[in-house]
């Protein structure tokens, strides 16, 4: 979820489930990725913006037909830099939209929804440590609600 000026990051996809539908910027882990890390990327891959994270809106778990384990965690994130630019490939459209606008549009997913209710409210924060070398860690963080 990034944020600037009210507006909030959304793209619309191409494909899948969220097709035509406004949704945040996502995406899988890569190998040798942390989640945080991952979600910095496909921000930037799928709308050309550079973010930094603010802390962690929420967590999604879920199970697709009873074999894939799915989980997702969001992030609020502030852009820092970058113009919209949509990956072709992926994205439809990427825009900047005001909560409002968002809420009262058909075309918005559910997630948005559910992250606009009243209910939510600003949760976690990010934080690096270090555990220790002998753990072998190359990137550690603990998200907590400080």
């Amino acid at each position: 979820m990034v944020h600037k000026e009210n507006k909030w990051l959304v793209v619309k996809k191409k494909y899948g489930g969220l097709k035509d539908l406004w949704s945040f910027p996502a995406g899988f882990v890569d190998p040798g990725e942390t989640v945080d890390e991952a979600a910095l990327r496909e921000v930037k891959e799928e709308t050309g913006v550079q973010a930094a994270i603010t802390g962690i809106a929420g967590l999604r778990t879920g199970v697709i037909n009873d074999l894939v384990s799915d989980n997702m965690i969001v992030f609020y994130m502030e852009h820092t830099s970058g113009v919209l630019k949509p990956a072709e490939a992926e994205i439809i459209e990427v825009a900047y939209m005001t909560k409002e606008e968002l809420v009262n549009d058909p075309k918005t997913s559910s997630m948005i929804h559910f992250f606009f209710s009243p209910k939510v409210e600003k949760g976690l924060t990010i934080t690096e440590t270090d555990p220790g070398r002998h753990f072998g860690y190359t990137s550690y963080k603990l998200f907590d609600n400080r």
